[in-house]
């Protein structure tokens, strides 16, 4: 059913170290049933995006998408990449930039505007304070943070603004890459955003948390995680590979979510009056 309605654009952001991108992890989403070009980076195809680029194009970028296609793109960055993602909610919350220009990826270059048509009023807005449905973190720390100089995000990483709907941020106690030596940092909304924490399993692999390809392919697994729902319990499969079933689960089950739910404001938002 849902691949009849239009689905949200994902930019998956990749983690520092390039060995492991996100390109797993978006085959992974294509094997469940999401439409592929949906994730494709629009100037080469790619699936996975560098988290060293800017929160101000980032956010830009969001808006340039918002105008074409009725639907702000969701955001699930890994590592570094869950940091870039956090910077542009805040971004889009003005805590940067009293203005932010729209990004056109195609060209990877601002126009001359700071404002876009809504596609669902038909009225003229900043993009400033546009707000993502949905944006998701995974093993992102503060270590790395203090170890790349990005002073900025150090005290904003766990705090989430009212520039996204729904934040899920997954972590793992015991993750010295992110900093986490046998405890974590929760993330809380600053404001209405509901916020979600997920503590991933302690046999996890921070760079290899992307992996999840194999899971879709396997039917135990993807019988379990179409089924899966938040917080509902149930083991997962027996005598069959789980590496990083729960994020790959929880974050299908948020992408089904939202993917029904913008879909349903889209078309309402474009029915005859």
């Amino acid at each position: 059913m849902l691949a009849r309605v239009p689905a949200p654009r994902i930019i998956a952001l990749q983690g520092s170290v390039a060995l492991v991108t996100m390109e797993p992890f978006a085959e992974f989403l294509v094997a469940m049933g999401y439409p592929a070009r949906q994730l494709e980076h629009p100037r080469d195809g790619t699936f996975s995006h560098d988290s060293f680029g800017s929160s101000e194009a980032l956010a830009g970028t969001l808006a340039w998408h918002y105008e074409r296609e009725g639907i702000v793109p969701l955001l699930i960055g890994h590592s570094q990449g869950g940091m870039l993602a956090i910077r542009t909610l805040h971004e889009l919350a003005g805590a940067f930039n009293a203005h932010l220009a729209v990004w056109d990826p195609l060209r990877d270059a601002p126009e001359p505007r700071t404002t876009i048509v809504d596609p669902r009023s038909g009225r003229e807005r900043p993009v400033l304070g546009l707000q993502v449905p949905w944006a998701s973190a995974i093993a992102t720390g503060k270590l790395p943070r203090l170890l790349l100089g990005q002073w900025s995000m150090l005290e904003r990483l766990t705090q989430i603004p009212d520039t996204v709907g729904e934040f899920t941020g997954f972590a793992m106690e015991w993750d010295p890459i992110a900093g986490n030596f046998g405890s974590i940092e929760p993330y809380v909304a600053t404001g209405s955003a509901a916020v979600r924490n997920v503590v991933l399993p302690s046999d996890y692999r921070h760079v290899l948390l992307p992996l999840a390809a194999g899971l879709a392919r396997e039917p135990a697994t993807r019988s379990w995680i179409d089924t899966y729902v938040p917080g509902a319990g149930g083991s997962p499969p027996a005598g069959v590979d789980t590496t990083n079933l729960i994020h790959a689960a929880d974050i299908w089950h948020s992408l089904k979510k939202h993917w029904c739910r913008e879909a349903q404001r889209l078309l309402a938002a474009t029915a005859p009056s």
